[in-house]
């Protein structure tokens, strides 16, 4: 897998790439601040993005809703020390694939990796309740915005399904529906337009929390 390491210390990324090139992985790049991630991400095009939060000129969570926006294919996995509940929810609805802590051991480390590279949710399962928790609230009636889910076609409800599976790349999503990128594209867009939201990850929280579809 080709990765891009983006963190501010310099010592950190060293050790990341050494124990990531040990386990076979490509680094593709290594970005010192989130603006960096993003322009190198642009130009190199890697699988993976492991972003930190904390970053000078352009923070982890505004790096990651840029780049999930306008290259979705690449898979973002924030990679932190910051355990707060908080920085978890605001990842995952900017896009990220996954969020892990600096503490983890190695093999749980490239554990989280490998589901991410099959476009699973790289969470530990403390994290993912955490997450479960927090889709599970109830949504306020006065501070819900107003959506058109209503008003999704046949074709788009099957593109919302395959996300909320877990299928989330175009490219993927074409496959799987004898489509087009193109039109994936077009579909996808026309789904956030209608439920008023501006990620994948804000469409596949808002689908299961107002059972539009069901997570299977």
């Amino acid at each position: 897998m080709r990765i891009l390491i983006a963190d501010d210390h310099a010592l950190f990324r060293d050790g990341l790439r050494s124990l990531l090139m040990a386990e076979g992985h490509e680094i593709a790049g290594e970005a010192k601040n989130g603006r960096e991630a993003v322009t190198l991400a642009r130009e190199l095009k890697p699988d993976l993005v492991l972003m930190d939060l904390q970053m000078p000129e352009l923070n982890g969570i505004e790096a990651t809703k840029l780049l999930t926006t306008e290259l979705p294919d690449i898979k973002v996995v924030i990679l932190t020390a910051s355990e707060e509940d908080s920085k978890l929810f605001d990842a995952i609805k900017s896009g990220a694939q996954g969020y892990l802590l600096k503490n983890l051991e190695a093999e749980a480390f490239f554990e989280m990796l490998d589901r991410a590279q099959r476009g699973e949710p790289a969470l530990t399962p403390a994290l993912a309740r955490k997450l479960l928790q927090e889709f599970a609230k109830p949504v306020e009636t006065a501070a819900a915005a107003p959506s058109d889910d209503e008003t999704l076609t046949a074709r788009e409800r099957e593109v919302l399904e395959l996300m909320v599976e877990g299928v989330t790349s175009n490219r993927k999503l074409a496959k799987r529906l004898g489509l087009s990128e193109n039109t994936v594209k077009f579909h996808v867009r026309n789904i956030l337009d209608k439920l008023r939201l501006h990620n994948r990850a804000e469409v596949v929280g808002y689908a299961l929390r107002h059972g539009i579809v069901e997570s299977k």
